[in-house]
């Protein structure tokens, strides 16, 4: 359990990073990723840079792990200035294989808390893959769809400087953000890695634009999934589209789709 005051310099730091207006006084969806954060000791680190312990503990030695996606509904907003409370639980793990061998899937739920009320439930889903076996690690695949019409979002490609200041924002030491040695001769990418809640941020700020520019009340709700590595140097585009009260936007590359999410008014 963690509880802290939500201070307005994680939002201001946040909005700087992806070009967005300061928000007044609640967060915009998704935008408590920058706080209620699990700061452990350096020397709780693995060799990868995540945590060897905690929710979710690896289930095994030596294996990589990969943000996959998730789900987050928002119930009430979350106030700038007021403390609030997160709790985090393991609600499902499942095994498979898969190309390169044995995948585990994990779920953690975070339940956020504020005036006594659920505000946020956060559901994510982390998978664990084996050590690398030499292959090289999969590009995107297939044409980003949708369209980006007046008042969407397109972002500058992330830099060196961008997964530096997204790293420090939510706490994250995985040293595929910042350790290019590593990225590519331990886990087999060939440049550093994009963070894949920082392209739902992406995702989420074109959706939430183009919401406004449609007249729409702005997104409490969004399923996203992250489909392929963004690396580094890739091009990045967004495209946004809207189908009755729900909005679907894809982030990808000139070479395919990277991250999907689906955006509703409830939750």
């Amino acid at each position: 359990m963690v509880t802290e005051t939500l201070v307005r310099g994680p939002a201001e730091g946040l909005a700087g990073l992806l070009g967005a207006e300061t928000p007044g006084e609640t967060l915009p969806l998704m935008w408590h990723w920058v706080y209620l954060l699990e700061r452990p000791a350096t020397g709780a680190l693995g060799t990868d840079g995540h945590p060897a312990a905690g929710i979710p503990a690896p289930p095994g030695p030596g294996m990589r792990r990969m943000f996959g996606g998730g789900q987050v509904s928002a119930y009430a907003p979350l106030y700038l200035g007021r403390e609030a409370t997160r709790r985090s639980e393991v609600v499902g793990r499942r095994d498979k294989q898969g190309r390169s061998g044995p995948l585990t899937f994990v779920t953690v739920r975070h339940t956020i808390e504020q005036d006594g009320r659920t505000a946020v439930v956060d559901q994510q889903d982390i998978v664990y893959l084996p050590v690398r076996d030499g292959s090289p690690a999969r590009r995107a695949e297939g044409p980003v769809d949708g369209v980006s019409p007046a008042g969407a979002y397109q972002p500058e490609p992330p830099t060196t400087r961008t997964l530096f200041q997204f790293s420090a924002l939510t706490y994250n030491a995985h040293r595929i953000h910042y350790d290019r040695d590593y990225a590519r001769e331990v886990e087999g990418h060939p440049d550093l890695v994009v963070h894949g809640p920082l392209q739902a941020l992406y995702l989420a700020e074109a959706a939430r634009r183009w919401c406004r520019s449609a007249g729409r009340p702005a997104p409490v709700s969004c399923r996203y999934r992250l489909l392929a590595p963004l690396f580094l140097g890739d091009p990045l585009r967004l495209a946004v589209a809207g189908s009755g009260t729900r909005v679907h936007a894809e982030a990808g590359t000139g070479e395919g789709v990277t991250a999907t999410a689906d955006f509703s008014p409830g939750p």
